[in-house]
């Protein structure tokens, strides 16, 4: 699973937190990482691998070496910043479409914690802006084809395990594709079966 977009979204947040159940008080700004938990479906484990990587355009290069064999994608924007929300559509979407077409993508809004902060909101509405309603983030994920559009706030911890719930069933089921075939993963035999994650 492969998480990317804009930098100081909340990626490696809402990774440290799903992961280790605490959230970090310090931003540093991601280069490469990456984590593996196992999480169970149903009574099926499966070991998800999350890859984090900087969504700076400093590494605009560099970030595609994680796109191989990546079965979903994250997709993440923070709903407190809209400049982000529009990057989803202009830059992330169409980079990891071109790499990786097929691929099933969630988009994902972070930082739903400070949608009704008032500092946030005062912020914005200098800027004559407004933080992301839900209803943008689904009407998005339509237009541009995603599975599905999730949101959760990696501090409250607020749906933070719905987001990687489905893009572990979003990996294991993919939609149908415009031939009409679904791209199964292909069975794993062992008893423990992996996705692959990754955090950009």
């Amino acid at each position: 699973c492969v998480v990317v977009g804009d930098g100081a979204v909340g990626k490696t947040c809402l990774l440290i937190s799903y992961t280790t159940n605490k959230f970090p008080s310090e931003y540093v700004p991601t280069v490469f990482d990456n984590y593996a938990v196992t999480v169970m479906i149903g009574d099926e484990p499966y070991t998800l691998g999350l890859f984090d990587t900087a969504g700076q355009e400093d590494y605009d290069r560099l970030r595609p070496l994680s796109y191989p064999q990546t079965d979903v994608f994250l997709v993440c924007f923070s709903v407190t910043s809209p400049a982000s929300f529009e990057n989803v559509r202009e830059k992330w979407f169409p980079e990891v479409h071109h790499h990786c077409p097929g691929v099933p993508c969630l988009i994902v809004g972070t930082q739903t914690d400070l949608r009704d902060d008032p500092q946030v909101r005062e912020k914005l509405s200098k800027q004559k802006m407004q933080p992301v309603r839900k209803e943008d983030g689904e009407r998005m994920s339509k237009e541009l084809g995603a599975v599905k559009y999730v949101e959760c706030s990696a501090l409250t911890q607020f749906k933070l395990k719905d987001v990687f719930d489905e893009a572990i069933v979003a990996a294991l089921e993919p939609p149908v594709t415009k031939q009409g075939k679904k791209s199964k993963l292909s069975p794993k035999p062992e008893k423990e079966k992996a996705a692959l994650c990754y955090s950009l």
